[in-house]
């Protein structure tokens, strides 16, 4: 029957003959079947259905979906033209309802492909590692076309050895390739951008290349087909499909090549037989579906690119940001990088931690760059602070000290000459012998006033070297202090003013209170330069983390006196990082390098006093954050 086998059918049918009832059931489950009823009106009746037989015939079905018995009821004497027109009506009704499950079919085929499509893009759009980005490319063109292999390329623009004095080029990138029949070794290469190829030609006219057989060329086209692959690969490509990526300009900016359009996904292309079974032209619809994914890729492609180049551009400048805090003050060259490496260490081993307080903390990759830059950053503030109080390497400034020592210079020669006058004097008052006995006397004198002030100041030089920890008792510059001298216009002055006194008498470091605070001022300085900058909702406490790096567990630190929870985990683990650095990395105008074991001592001595974590120094001790390998830069 041709309606069984796909044709259409109709069928004048006297519904009381013997198969009649079977030509109804077959008119129920064959959509091109229709049946004409030939009999009169009032003789349709089929016992035992529901309701009335005409109804069952004609009406039923219509409001639950399923076709009616009977298309038409003719009766027998109906006249020949009636007969032919109700029978054209019947054939035409067949089409259409071939038509009409054709539409819906097509339709339900494209509300799969744009609910594939649109899942790939929400994919693509996820996705901002670009080597990662491009395998997923390739691979859900693939997917969607049913390729067994492909390629992608990328543009590229390239200069020559004069660098911005040389014309750039364009070439095309062989950036990727992927087959399921066969596997082999691949390495990146470029091209030039001419039409003699089949990516070249897409990439320069943006048009869409498909061959049924790729070695069979139509005439008068540019390109051919290069069978290097093939031949190293022992593959055969027949059919081919060649879309240009383009972005939302409409530049292309790369171009997907798939090849052997399989029937079945899953199939293997190892044979001719496997060749001659699976591969068939890539369709229409294909082609469609892989330009309207090429031009999303595009698209990613570009705004991933974009992301890495956001990135570049803020990566390098942090490292600029780094190099002016390195450049204020060139003897803590590499601190901000030790600290960023050590701290980002001690967050790994916090992260990987079972046990203890942190056994449930874990970071992400972006907390993980929001603790990078911030202890790389922590620091900058300190462009803001004056140099000569950044550099300060003494109590005294160079120039303070000059003068004190041009004073004690000045008191000196003061000395000899006072000394030489006595002399004098009495030689022309004293006989001889009288007069060398006096001389005597006051050349001893001068040597014990010499050898007191040579001593002034040697205490002098020593109270000037500042101390890591607080230490020294300063009577002894008391005592200088009230010792005096004449000036060149004979006026007594002291040999130590009460502000040399006051500096040469601070007990730790170098630093009075004002200039203290004018250092401890950076860290707002660094907190006032961070919030200057947009960040990314992931990055965005990357100031309150730089904020916090000189508070204290015991509320004791800077500069807002900031206890315990208060302090962010992250700003702790660089606290300590940041210690231990600025003790022993390396000497500094104030202080030098203290031994690693010395340096870790006065840690455990600030964790006892708890102004450090107790436990973020544990695993500082356990995981031996402190011997990390050095950075180079």
């Amino acid at each position: 029957m041709a309606a069984a086998t796909g044709g259409a059918a109709v069928w004048l049918v006297d519904p009381a003959s013997s198969f009649a009832a079977g030509l109804r059931g077959l008119a129920r489950t064959l959509p091109n079947l229709r049946l004409i009823a030939v009999t009169n009106r009032g003789k349709l009746r089929n016992p035992g259905v529901r309701g009335d037989g005409w109804r069952d015939g004609f009406g039923d079905g219509f409001g639950n979906g399923a076709r009616p018995t009977w298309f038409a009821c003719l009766p027998p004497n109906s006249p020949a033209i009636t007969v032919e027109s109700a029978v054209a009506a019947a054939f035409e009704n067949i089409a259409l309802t071939e038509g009409a499950l054709a539409a819906r079919r097509e339709l339900e085929r494209a509300d799969r492909e744009r609910e594939e499509l649109n899942r790939i893009g929400v994919a693509l759009s996820s996705t901002h590692d670009v080597g990662a980005l491009l395998e997923m490319i390739l691979a859900k063109t693939r997917e969607i076309t049913g390729a067994d292999a492909g390629s992608l390329y990328v543009m590229e623009t390239t200069r020559g050895l004069n660098g911005a004095f040389d014309k750039p080029e364009r070439r095309l990138r062989f950036k990727l390739m992927q087959n399921d029949s066969r596997s082999l070794p691949f390495a990146e290469y470029t091209l030039p951008l001419g039409t003699d190829s089949l990516a070249g030609y897409a990439a320069l006219t943006g048009e869409v290349v498909a061959l049924e057989d790729s070695y069979a060329v139509p005439a008068g086209r540019p390109y051919r087909f290069n069978a290097h692959y093939d031949e190293a690969a022992s593959y055969r490509t027949r059919s081919s499909l060649t879309v240009p990526m383009k972005d939302a300009r409409g530049e292309v900016i790369g171009v997907v090549q798939l090849l052997n359009c399989k029937r079945h996904r899953e199939a293997r292309l190892v044979t001719e037989e496997d060749l001659d079974r699976e591969v068939r032209p890539f369709a229409a619809h294909a082609i469609r579906q892989a330009e309207s994914l090429a031009s999303q890729a595009a698209v990613a492609y570009e705004n991933s690119r974009l992301y890495e180049d956001i990135e570049a551009l803020f990566e390098g400048f942090v490292q600029a940001a780094v190099t002016a805090i390195e450049q204020r003050d060139p003897s803590t060259s590499g601190h901000s990088l030790r600290v960023s490496r050590m701290t980002v260490g001690l967050a790994e081993i916090v992260d990987r931690s079972g046990t203890g307080v942190y056994r449930g903390t874990r970071f992400t990759q972006d907390q993980m760059k929001e603790i990078r830059y911030a202890a790389l950053l922590h620091d900058f503030g300190k462009v803001g602070v004056r140099e000569e109080v950044l550099v300060k390497a003494k109590k005294l400034y160079p120039a303070q000290f000059d003068v004190v020592q041009y004073r004690f210079d000045y008191a000196r020669k003061e000395m000899e000459a006072a000394h030489e006058r006595r002399k004098v004097q009495a030689l022309l008052e004293q006989p001889r012998g009288s007069a060398l006995a006096a001389i005597a006397s006051l050349e001893e004198e001068y040597r014990r006033r010499v050898a007191e002030l040579d001593e002034a100041f040697t205490a002098i030089a020593k109270a000037n070297e500042p101390t890591v920890m607080p230490s020294g008792t300063f009577e002894r510059l008391f005592e200088i202090s009230r010792q005096t001298y004449h000036d060149p216009r004979g006026t007594e002055r002291p040999l130590l003013t009460p502000a040399e006194v006051r500096f040469l008498s601070i007990t730790r470091g170098s630093l009075d209170p004002v200039e203290r605070q004018q250092i401890e001022a950076h860290v707002l300085l660094s907190f006032n330069f961070l919030m200057q900058i947009p960040w990314t909702r992931a990055i965005q406490n990357i100031p309150d983390i730089a904020r916090s790096h000189h508070e204290k567990i015991n509320g004791t630190g800077y500069p807002y006196q900031l206890k315990g929870e208060e302090i962010p985990l992250q700003a702790r683990m660089m606290t300590i990082c940041d210690i231990f650095d600025a003790l022993s990395a390396s000497d500094r105008p104030y202080k030098k390098a203290v031994p690693r074991e010395r340096a870790l001592a006065i840690l455990e001595g600030s964790v006892a006093n708890h102004e450090l974590d107790a436990d973020l120094f544990g695993l500082f001790l356990e995981g031996r954050v402190y011997e990390m390998p050095p950075v180079h830069h």
